[in-house]
């Protein structure tokens, strides 16, 4: 049975597959790009088997302690007035916010401390080229090293360069007409915890969400075709947003502010990840490296995670390497697919154009957050995250 394992990508896929297949008996290094475990970044939910998962690995209840304590959303005006909302303890269920709302760096962070007992991890490291070796994989790193692994897992993100090098021409992404940049901001007195969402006339929209480090967590929106934004360096990046949301009103002054000094700036041309499989020889896809859904699905995290089990569950069962990478494969496509089937006509629907098309969304949002249609709202914003059956690996140490 194949043993050493090579990670590239240290955050929720590529912890939580260190975690599960470590424990399991497997030499495992993971690579990562960046100097240092990169802490930060925006809000992500875990929902349905995704909890099943952080449940079986005893990670449940300090994944809900590091909760960003955002109490649900709020649609407002330029005057900052309530023109509908959801608030989550009212649903008994998940909804536009997940009862497990969390940061993504503290996520990460929570599957990597204890990942790092029983893996080598390495920052600051890429991956140059590979080629296939006797019975496994010949890895040439940056850095200039070469060594030889059973099995790589690509879980690098959506624009993983590995994934390009060992399956290229394979992605046909499919863009969602959406540009996003997202950053932290000084809380302010008079914030609160909820998760506010404004929307200005040129499909543009404004969001500050809580979190639990004392910040708020800021996102400037714009529905249109995909450009070029994202090769962009920071500079341009901001100035051009600067720009676009100079006119925007609400409290969009104060975000383009804070946007100058912030740390964890990132800016992103949305697109779904669509490879016709997921593995080639001894080489698999995880997390968005595969199957990329964008935020708009609002399952990535819970698929990272149930993608890691999964993974793990089917190598530490199956001495064949590729067919328990098939099997992987068979028990998340379909949970994929379905995430990934938001149609592209709903981030047009909430970013209207016009001032008129703005407040029609308004009277809709009114009637969606009534309290009659709360509950069938919530299950609208929450995604399907019991799309999927997950199979019991006996072969799993738990």
């Amino acid at each position: 049975m194949a043993r050493t394992v090579l990670i590239s990508g240290a955050s929720i896929a590529g912890c939580a597959a260190a975690w599960w297949l470590g424990r399991n008996g497997f030499d495992v290094t993971v690579i990562e790009k960046a100097s240092e475990f990169r802490d930060g970044g925006q809000n992500v939910d875990v929902r349905g088997v995704g909890r099943k998962v952080l449940r079986l690995m005893g990670l449940e209840d300090a994944a809900l302690a590091l909760g960003t304590g955002e109490k649900g959303i709020a649609w407002v005006d330029e005057n900052d007035d309530v023109v509908a909302k959801i608030v989550t303890e009212k649903l008994g269920a998940d909804g536009p916010t997940a009862e497990m709302e969390i940061l993504r760096g503290d996520l990460s962070r929570l599957l990597y401390e204890p990942a790092r007992a029983r893996a080598d991890f390495r920052f600051g490291e890429t991956i140059k080229s590979v080629s296939p070796a006797s019975g496994g994989i010949s890895v040439n790193f940056e850095r200039g090293t070469k060594e030889e692994y059973d099995i790589l897992l690509v879980a690098e993100g959506v624009g993983s360069s590995t994934r390009d090098l060992v399956f290229s021409g394979q992605n046909n992404p499919r863009w969602m007409d959406m540009t996003m940049a997202y950053f932290t901001i000084p809380r302010e007195e008079g914030d609160d915890r909820l998760w506010r969402w404004f929307n200005a006339p040129g499909c543009r929209s404004v969001s500050i969400r809580p979190d639990m480090h004392g910040t708020m967590r800021a996102n400037l929106a714009i529905h249109r075709k995909n450009g070029d934004e994202a090769s962009w360096d920071q500079s341009r990046q901001k100035a051009w947003l600067r720009k676009e949301f100079r006119d925007a009103g609400w409290q969009t002054p104060r975000v383009l502010d804070a946007m100058g000094t912030t740390q964890d700036f990132y800016l992103d041309v949305l697109r779904q990840v669509r490879m016709p499989r997921w593995s080639r020889g001894r080489v698999v896809l995880l997390g968005d490296a595969a199957w990329c859904v964008t935020p708009l699905g609002g399952v990535g995290a819970t698929l990272a995670i149930c993608g890691a089990y999964v993974l793990a569950g089917e190598l530490a069962t199956n001495g064949d390497v590729e067919d328990a990478f098939r099997k992987y494969e068979n028990v998340m496509r379909p949970f994929v697919k379905k995430a990934q089937g938001i149609p592209k006509i709903v981030p047009r629907l909430v970013h209207p154009r016009t001032r008129m098309g703005i407040a029609a969304l308004h009277g809709v949002l009114r009637i969606m957050a009534s309290q009659s249609l709360q509950k069938v709202s919530g299950g609208l914003f929450a995604g399907n995250a019991e799309a999927v059956d997950l199979p019991q690996y006996p072969a799993l140490s738990i």
